[in-house]
């Protein structure tokens, strides 16, 4: 696990002392069952429960000679259980315990990432509205396009966001889900009546068609879902690295008091979070690969996928957790410069009003194609020269014959690219 970045819930879920308390919980559960079914009397449940205790330490011991967790976990129980341990693991494999127990924390980890969606998803709402009418230079290709607002942006990711919850509400869904059908998954030791009771006992579904182990698809369902709300924290991260850059200015994550951004140039002000996010959204797509290729085993299981899911689940979820308390950080004290996105507006002398005056022209009776080569023509004038479009624009004797200088002038008005932002608004947030 990447231990640098685990916050403390991270850290208790995926550690050991977590682990093998869901690997008892299971075992619990199956041995209720079997006591709900007459085989076992509820004195030995009560006994077993009384007596059940497991030592990290001592398994780690166990498993070197033994080589087997599992195993090394039940014989750990059954040196402080006694006799009673018989009854223990009764009809049941190493992946009843081990996939069941899985799915547990699996939900654990997911259901506390939805816990930081939300937050996310209030913190975009405040911000999408505080900014709704704080118009900025909207690109395309890295180039000047059309205004846009610093809200539609916010509100974007808003809309987004909504979706990442509901794919990660499907897959913790799809991941919970319990597999106690024995060795090969035919339910020959372990009566069925017994697996669904413990399946509700510990509120996971059953899952009845099973090899040894449960399909993998269900967790690459899930890692997708990570993988998913890794490139949309990307994508945020990934616009404000380029909103700060010197010639833009416009947005800037947070430097603290202390800072520094450089060992030789003390003026250095780096987008590092943003940076350390993009580069960690790399990581957990890198597992999506190795979660799609665990779903192909050899027959009824190998152990090539749980080699690899000790790594990679334990880490893609540390990572997401991690990147949004740091994305929630970023949002909650970004700096915007207006002024500087007022400048931005003007730096290409009125060209990017262009698209208004090409719709005038059409609206008087000039041909689209006629219209665009005569708009494109004097853009370029400006692109080369110092003057403002709209003064080149007031000079060409082709748009004098169909324009007057008002109607030209009102091409220019930046309030025109707001006049639908309430009816998006609107849809997107009701």
């Amino acid at each position: 696990m990447i231990r640098r970045y685990t916050t403390e819930v991270m850290k208790e879920i995926w550690s050991d002392e977590t682990k093998f308390s869901k690997w008892l919980l299971v075992e619990i559960a199956v041995l209720e069952g079997w006591v709900k079914k007459g085989t076992v009397k509820k004195s030995v449940l009560d006994r077993v429960k009384k007596k059940a205790a497991f030592s990290v330490k001592r398994i780690e011991q166990i498993e070197k000679k033994v080589k087997h967790d599992v195993i090394a976990f039940l014989t750990n129980l059954s040196e402080n259980i006694g006799k009673d341990s018989r009854f223990i693991h009764m009809g049941m494999t190493s992946s009843d315990v081990l996939d069941t127990a899985f799915a547990l924390l699996l939900r654990d980890a997911g259901e506390h990432i939805l816990k930081k969606l939300k937050l996310l998803k209030q913190i975009l709402k405040q911000l999408s509205k505080r900014y709704k009418k704080t118009v900025m230079m909207g690109r395309t290709h890295g180039i000047h396009a059309e205004p846009i607002t610093l809200g539609l942006k916010f509100l974007l990711w808003y809309d987004e966001l909504l979706r990442d919850e509901k794919r990660l509400v499907d897959a913790i869904e799809d991941i919970s889900y319990a597999k106690i059908s024995g060795s090969v998954g035919t339910f020959s030791t372990m009566p069925p009546d017994v697996f669904e009771y413990a399946a509700r006992k510990l509120k996971l579904k059953p899952c009845y068609a099973t090899s040894q182990i449960i399909s993998r698809d269900h967790h690459a369902q899930f890692m997708l879902s990570l993988s998913l709300i890794g490139a949309f924290i990307e994508k945020i991260a990934l616009e404000i690295r380029h909103l700060q850059r010197t010639e833009v200015g416009e947005v800037k994550e947070p430097f603290t008091k202390g800072q520094k951004g450089s060992s030789a140039m003390p003026h250095k002000r780096n987008p590092i979070l943003c940076e350390r996010l993009c580069g960690m959204s790399r990581l957990i797509r890198a597992y999506v690969t190795v979660a799609l290729e665990n779903i192909a085993l050899w027959h009824e299981r190998d152990i090539s996928h749980s080699s690899c899911e000790r790594v990679i689940f334990p880490d893609a979820t540390t990572l997401i957790d991690y990147s949004l308390e740091k994305l929630l950080f970023i949002l909650k004290n970004l700096t915007v410069d207006e002024e500087r996105m007022g400048k931005n507006l003007d730096l290409t002398k009125g060209l990017i009003f262009s698209q208004r005056v090409l719709l005038k022209l059409i609206e008087k009776g000039m041909t689209r194609e006629d219209a665009y080569k005569v708009v494109q023509s004097n853009a370029m004038k400006v692109w080369k020269g110092k003057e403002e479009f709209l003064t080149v624009l007031l000079g060409d004797k082709r748009i004098k014959k169909l324009l007057k200088r008002k109607e030209l002038e009102s091409c220019f008005d930046v309030n025109y690219y707001l006049k639908n932002i309430d009816y998006i608004y609107k849809k997107v947030l009701g």
